[in-house]
């Protein structure tokens, strides 16, 4: 069933899955909702970010907290992570996961469970171990399909040279 999230907590006046042109909310600010089209995904933490070019559904970012500007991450990447809710391009504003269960953009055969890595592709993880791109609090919650998989995270975070 497709995810269907709401806003729990406060009103804004741009869905969690929209995207605009012209930001609608304070950049930095965060927001909880629910998914309304799935009883096991919980309740989640967002936080709205501006948009960098190709970015898709379910891609992973970095961000920034002194412009709250992203970068789709890809290997050796530092920061802390976000998942993104809609395919927030460049110029865009969007809201983007940082605490919950997501759906999110992985490589081919990442296992549940599995620890999450970047990946030399942009805006995916993966549960193949790489040197110092291990992404701490995210761990897979569901096996991979067509390139998506949940994760758990947990305001996630990499920090390249750093290891499980």
């Amino acid at each position: 069933m497709a995810s269907t999230w709401v806003f729990i907590r406060g009103t804004h006046d741009q869905a969690i899955n929209a995207t605009k042109t012209t930001a609608l909310v304070d950049l930095g600010t965060r927001a909880y909702g629910k998914d309304l089209g799935s009883d096991d995904r919980g309740k989640a933490e967002f936080i709205y970010l501006t948009g960098v070019a190709s970015t898709a559904v379910g891609d992973w970012v970095t961000y920034t907290s002194d412009d709250w500007t992203t970068a789709r991450v890809s290997a050796n990447g530092v920061g802390p992570l976000a998942v993104a809710m809609s395919a927030n391009v460049a110029n865009q504003y969007g809201w983007y996961m940082i605490y919950g269960k997501a759906s999110a953009n992985v490589a081919s055969s990442f296992a549940d469970n599995g620890d999450v890595y970047l990946t030399s592709t942009a805006g995916r993880v993966d549960d193949a171990d790489v040197a110092g791109d291990y992404v701490s609090n995210a761990l897979g919650a569901g096996a991979e399909s067509s390139n998506l998989a949940d994760v758990e995270i947990w305001h996630p975070a990499v920090q390249d040279g750093k290891d499980n």
